[in-house]
């Protein structure tokens, strides 16, 4: 039995209404052609009470009881190791003959400690002329491959490379040992770019896609410790990568030059729960942007050495006994003398350790380096804040920073900045975005490694083909409908084609292989003045837990009235992060098979294709849904995030890019947490002016402003807490031209929020936009004001939002509680 309790207050012309299944009140007008309040309050109860109830998840047709808990039997393997695999590459020129999933020790690998099995695991990687530098490829979507790792030590004494669009994943009950040889030789155990003779790398940094390594132990103690080929990863990389739930095992000896991590270039990208064990660096990272939750570093000598970024957010972050938290090359205020521009630490517990935060210059003053601290427990650690010499800009102890900044922050419509070390404006935040301890919410990736094959059912095995070409609407639907709630519902890997709105109904639990596609196509998607969605992920008004993991959507165009996905789901009570997507992706062109690959032209000015319109809407976030999103990124034409959530939602390491009329667009939004988000404008603007190809629709809040004819990087209206920790939005061409680029203005504008939104935004970077943030579409910070290298940066900005009344009237106050049962 579920017991609801509503309660209803008229006070003057307005009724506020509250419930157990509300967060707050909300507040209806009563048009004056009503009569008085008091006349018309019974004839509401009955139309608010058929809407407040959401539809609970139901079970699907096959189901006598829900999934529960796993199944397997301790002694049983990962599920991943023994469900039947039968993916396929739809557009490799022979997906018959193929192979997506590969066990490393099909391929000889022993995993006894003893062997070398170095040849085996790198022979599973390559097989089937994937995209390196002998099929002279620089990217690929057509050769995916999975590479399995069942339980064991596998020994190596040379680098496992990773090849573009691969993903490592390791037994994630008992996640395998890769152990690096005594006689090690090479970059790292895993290399995902690496060198060639000469200097050149097999990858161009910042578009090395799609990468995933996930489930392992890392053991680099054997080399000896001075030397610096004990690194566990290689990690230069780009967009759509993560590394999830690895330990690195490194020497604790004094002299150790071991490192976790090293990252040298690229343009990312996430990483989460992560476990560092002594070396001399637990990460050593330069890269434009990354997000970063939930890391753990034990006695390192530093637990995060930065040598460039443009903006990096750490998230929930526990470092034990090392010499520096985070050592911090600074001072670097020019594109050819880049250093870390802005680092972003919230929800971190340091203990034992001398110094939390160490810059390689003084900032005498003036930016030379950004730098928020937000909620930061420490416990014995004597500096705070320092510079390289034994400065202290801000002391420690055992106390907690609460807020803190080094940098310029600004208020308001108030253009002119001040540079601070001191404590700056704390974002309110809402208990619904954090967990029982205080800190941001964070939840991992699902992985159901508890769970049976038995627990699981095929998309396949159930009549869906896969192939890119078959119509699997119909097929997929019936999964869903017979399925959902009572099995984890697996997406072989293939390209799944979809021809009207698929319903993923509350209550599913879905995971890819290899990042399964699903893909709009055909009449029902091509009209952008009929939008209608693809993938629609819960009821409106529906409520239970849907888990998306590893896959992609898409479109085959032409498609310019497609909604990719549309987010109606609201989280479980009681259960936060329960509705969320992992490492899943809208990517719209870009790939073999989506009918953009050709004869669309770089220019949009005149009489563009009709047939090049990739979307209408990435992704919707309709106003009654919850959504916890990771590593998840949306790219090409349209629109890209609408976001009307009351909350919480939390994007964590999101990014929104080449959309033509925004990236991020907030409206009546409330209880968000947005961090590190990164955009980058369409290289065709202003040629022509946005809106153009598309045209404004006012049902979808479109903007109807865009000044320099550019579309908005993030739009907040009438939102409240909303907190941006850490952002990334860049323009870096005007008319696929950049010599913009050289004085530093591609773009006019590229955020704006108006003056009834509460927003607070830390650690904002631009490239080569005028004015970095604006308010009510009128441009307030000047990027002049605020370089850093190649970006931009302010360190903080917040305006308070204010409910202005007018009118006047004589109210009279009525209450009911209105019990159900049901």
């Amino acid at each position: 039995m579920t017991r609801a309790i509503f309660h209803i207050t008229i006070s003057g012309w307005y009724v506020y209404l509250k419930t157990a299944k509300i967060h707050g009140t909300v507040r209806f007008r009563i048009p004056n052609l009503l009569g008085h309040p008091s006349m018309i309050l019974f004839a509401l109860v009955g139309a608010l009470l058929a809407h407040l109830a959401p539809l609970v998840a139901s079970l699907g047709t096959s189901c006598s009881a829900p999934l529960g808990a796993g199944t397997a039997a301790p002694s049983d393997p990962f599920w991943m190791q023994d469900i039947k695999h039968q993916g396929i590459a739809a557009f490799n020129p022979n997906p018959s003959g193929y192979q997506v999933f590969r066990n490393v020790k099909d391929f000889g690998a022993r995993g006894d400690g003893v062997t070398d099995d170095t040849a085996a695991i790198n022979a599973a990687i390559s097989a089937g002329n994937r995209c390196g530098p002998e099929a002279n490829c620089s990217s690929s979507t057509v050769t995916p491959a999975v590479v399995y790792f069942p339980s064991g030590s596998y020994l190596v004494s040379s680098p496992i490379i990773a090849y573009y669009y691969t993903q490592l994943i390791g037994d994630a009950k008992n996640p395998p040992t890769l152990l690096a040889d005594a006689s090690f030789a090479g970059l790292a155990v895993i290399d995902a770019d690496p060198y060639l003779p000469g200097g050149a790398q097999w990858y161009t940094n910042q578009n090395n896609f799609f990468r995933s390594v996930r489930n392992f132990i890392i053991d680099v103690r054997r080399v000896p410790a001075a030397n610096s080929q004990g690194t566990g990863i290689h990690w230069q990389v780009a967009q759509a990568t993560s590394l999830v739930n690895i330990q690195f095992f490194m020497s604790t000896a004094s002299n150790t030059a071991h490192q976790g991590i090293w990252m040298e270039n690229g343009s990312g990208g996430f990483m989460g729960d992560l476990v560092f064990n002594g070396g001399k660096f637990g990460m050593w990272v330069g890269n434009q942007q990354f997000t970063v939750r939930n890391i753990t570093v034990n006695n390192a000598n530093t637990a995060v050495f930065g040598s460039w970024n443009w903006g990096w957010t750490f998230q929930d972050v526990t470092i034990n006994n090392c010499q520096v938290g985070f050592d911090l090359t600074t001072g670097g205020l020019t594109g050819k003398t880049q250093t870390v521009g802005a680092e972003a630490i919230i929800d971190a517990v340091v203990t034992d350790t001398p110094i939390f935060v160490r810059s390689s210059v003084p900032s005498n003053g003036h930016l030379a380096g950004s730098l928020v601290i937000n909620n930061a427990q420490l416990n014995n650690v004597s500096t705070a804040v320092g510079v390289v010499g034994g400065a202290t800009v801000l002391a420690g102890g055992t106390t907690t920073i609460a807020s803190w900044g080094q940098g310029n922050i600004y208020s308001g419509t108030n253009g002119t900045g001040r540079f601070v070390q001191d404590n700056i404006a704390a974002a309110n935040k809402p208990a619904a975005l954090l967990d029982g301890s205080g800190k941001i919410f964070g939840r991992t990736r699902p992985q159901y490694a508890t769970y049976a094959v038995s627990q699981f059912v095929s998309v396949r095995d159930n009549g869906a083909s896969g192939d890119g070409q078959t119509d699997d609407t119909a097929a997929l639907q019936a999964v869903f409908d017979k399925f959902a709630g009572c099995k984890i519902i697996f997406f072989d890997a293939g390209t799944y084609i979809v021809t009207s709105t698929l319903r993923i109904p509350a209550g599913t639990q879905m995971i890819g292989e290899g990042w399964s596609v699903i893909s709009g196509k055909g009449s029902a998607f091509q009209n952008q003045y009929n939008p209608q969605v693809v993938v629609q992920v819960g009821a409106p008004d529906s409520q239970g837990v849907v888990e998306i993991t590893d896959i992609i959507f898409s479109t085959v165009g032409p498609t310019a009235g497609a909604i990719v996905v549309e987010w109606n789901v609201k989280q479980p009570n009681g259960m936060q992060g329960g509705a969320g997507m992992w490492d899943s992706h809208i990517r719209l062109g870009g790939a073999a098979g989506t009918n953009f690959e050709t004869d669309c032209p770089t220019s949009q000015a005149n009489n563009p294709n009709p047939n090049c319109f990739a979307a209408f809407l990435a992704l919707h976030l309709t106003s009654g849904s919850t959504a916890y999103l990771e590593a998840s990124r949306r790219r090409n034409l349209g629109r890209g995030i609408l976001s009307e959530s009351a909350g919480p939602v939390w994007m964590i390491g999101t990014a929104s890019e080449h959309h033509t009329l925004y990236q991020y667009n907030l409206v009546n939004a409330a209880n968000h947490y947005m961090g590190l988000i990164q955009t980058e404008t369409a290289y065709y603007q202003p040629t022509p002016n946005a809106p153009a190809p598309f045209f404004v629709n006012f049902a979808f809040h479109d903007p109807i402003t865009f000044v320099g004819g550019s579309g908005w990087g993030l739009r907040v209206a009438t939102s409240t807490d909303i907190i941006v920790f850490g952002a990334g939005l860049y323009s870096f061409f005007h008319n696929y031209n950049q010599t913009c680029l050289d004085s530093f203005n591609c773009q006019s504008q590229i955020m704006t929020v108006d003056s009834s939104s509460s927003l607070h935004i830390y650690s904002l970077s631009t490239v080569a936009t005028t004015f970095q943030l604006s308010v009510n579409q009128n441009g307030v910070i000047n990027q002049s004001d605020n370089r850093d290298g190649f970006a931009s940066t302010v360190t903080a900005w917040s305006q308070s939002s204010q409910c202005l009344l007018s009118g006047s009237m004589e109210e009279e106050d009525l209450s009911l509680q209105y019990v159900m049962d049901h």
